[in-house]
């Protein structure tokens, strides 16, 4: 299966529209501290599972998926495993996907399956894409077919 990939550096992320500094960044999130909840749940030494509109927010950043589990360290939280219509949101962005993975402390989320990014207008779609909450960017490749988007400009 061949893959390509799209880095989106700093003109992808002009291109996006995406502020320079926004009152409550995702660079502050990651040191903010973590809620969750959903319909049913249970605790296990090595963390929390969640099922049904489960949801894990850390600062403005958001986590929704029909089920999570959250993974401690020390009995801190380490990584969130979400499946089955996950959604991660930021205060400028959007990404859906089947599956995802957030590293704590990486500060990146990996979206699997159908993986759709918006920001405004914009879209991108692909089969994975990896997205750091610190600087706020994001690679997407493919799963077969192309990796797609639209943008427009900014008036």
């Amino acid at each position: 299966m061949k893959k390509t990939s799209i880095l989106l550096a700093s003109a992808a992320i002009v291109a996006l529209g995406l502020p320079a500094t926004v009152a409550f960044s995702a660079q502050d999130a990651t040191s903010q501290p973590v809620q969750f909840g959903a319909d049913a749940g249970e605790y296990t030494p090595d963390g929390y599972a969640l099922r049904g509109r489960a949801e894990v927010t850390q600062g403005t950043n958001r986590i929704r998926a029909d089920a999570i589990r959250i993974f401690n360290t020390n009995g801190q939280p380490r990584r969130v495993e979400a499946t089955g219509n996950v959604y991660f949101v930021t205060p400028e962005q959007s990404m859906r996907g089947n599956n995802a993975v957030y590293n704590m402390n990486e500060g990146t989320v990996v979206v699997t399956g159908d993986v759709i990014l918006t920001q405004g207008q914009n879209v991108l779609s692909g089969g994975r894409l990896v997205y750091n909450v610190r600087t706020e960017t994001a690679r997407i490749e493919s799963a077969g077919s192309r990796v797609r988007g639209v943008f427009y400009p900014s008036n």
